[in-house]
């Protein structure tokens, strides 16, 4: 069989393929009022058009723990049960195709409150549904607001988000939780010294860097049953030549954070340092995949410019990653995963709606 039709066991989920989505923002939901942060019938129609194309487990968008965490207004929600319950109708469809549901729970730190990106993609006010951002310290991001510098005590609150938004993941009915540590939001924010000026425990070492994320992580991991898998989403280096997050501090992260009860890192790269150049082309972020997966314990997920069959398979022959995420292509193409079997001769759930037919 295709390695990428092989079933993949974490704690005890059985995810059918090694054909992921992540999380891809559709910047969809309401802006205020009582469906603030609810999914909509979009969201619902997207995901289960993925789960009935054969994806094997599907990762929710970056999912504000709170509404100062969202990206911007239109973001999705967990922090209340209302948009739990709206989590559960698509959680319940994702089940019933043989797909797994999962989510990023993710704040956007010093990234957020921005507008859509078809509507420029830019920082908002409060005439527009916007607020303070938040970060380690009053380092902007280019082009975006000045942050807020978070005290000791707004952090803690933030670890508590976290663990609530956690519990309502449990609620909604996903089964797997991915930790946004990623793309220049508020725990990459806190990862890198590029971002993080801090002088205080959360700040300069590397022990002290890593401190909230940790947090986070535990946060979760107390609330997340021990049966249920962990992921987090790590951008393994900011691209820059110095005084950024880098390759060996990815892979030191992930040993620390597999003490933590994390189970895959998703490994992404940039996005806390605007104007960088890096090599964008097919697989040019799967070297730091592999990297972590052959240096430490954890296993991890590859993405970047993943877009054909054999490509993916040959990720996975070579020992770069346990499964491959695939995200534009998804967007482009829902039964991705029906094509891939067929070109490896791999086996995938089909509907029955549609399979019967010859």
């Amino acid at each position: 069989m295709s390695s990428l039709f092989e079933p993949y066991t974490l704690r005890s989920v059985t995810i059918p393929n090694r054909v992921w989505m992540p999380p891809m923002c559709m910047y969809s939901a309401a802006p205020t009022g009582l469906a603030e942060g609810v999914a909509t019938d979009w969201h619902f129609q997207h995901y289960g058009a993925r789960a009935a194309g054969g994806t094997g487990l599907i990762i929710l968008e970056a999912t504000g723990i709170s509404p100062e965490g969202r990206i911007s207004p239109y973001d999705l929600g967990l922090w209340n049960e209302t948009q739990a319950g709206g989590l559960r109708r698509i959680t319940e469809f994702l089940k019933s195709q043989g797909t797994v549901p999962g989510i990023q729970l993710a704040h956007a730190g010093r990234k957020a409150s921005t507008s859509r990106p078809w509507d420029g993609d830019r920082p908002v006010g409060a005439d527009e549904h916007g607020w303070q951002p938040v970060g380690p310290s009053t380092e902007p991001y280019p082009g975006l607001k000045v942050p807020h510098e978070l005290t000791v005590e707004e952090i803690r609150e933030i670890v508590d988000r976290w663990r609530a938004s956690a519990r309502l993941a449990l609620a909604a009915g996903f089964q797997v939780i991915e930790v946004h540590g990623a793309h220049g939001y508020l725990i990459g924010n806190f990862l890198s010294p590029h971002s993080n000026r801090r002088t205080d425990a959360y700040g300069g070492s590397f022990d002290n860097r890593i401190r909230f994320a940790v947090e986070v992580v535990d946060a979760v991991r107390e609330v997340w049953p021990d049966d249920l898998p962990l992921f987090f989403r790590i951008s393994a280096t900011d691209w820059l030549e110095k005084d950024g997050w880098t390759p060996d501090e990815t892979v030191a992260l992930a040993r620390v954070l597999t003490e933590h009860g994390v189970d895959l890192m998703d490994v992404s790269t940039g996005g806390n340092a605007a104007r960088v150049t890096f090599p964008v082309g097919p697989d040019y972020q799967v070297p730091f995949a592999g990297r972590v997966r052959r240096e430490t314990d954890m296993p991890v997920a590859a993405v970047g410019e993943i877009t054909d069959p054999e490509q993916a398979e040959k990720i996975l022959a070579a020992g770069d990653a346990d499964a491959v995420l695939i995200g534009r292509q998804l967007l482009r193409e829902p039964t991705w995963a029906r094509r891939a079997a067929r070109e490896l001769g791999g086996d995938v759930r089909i509907p029955p709606q549609y399979g019967w037919r010859p």
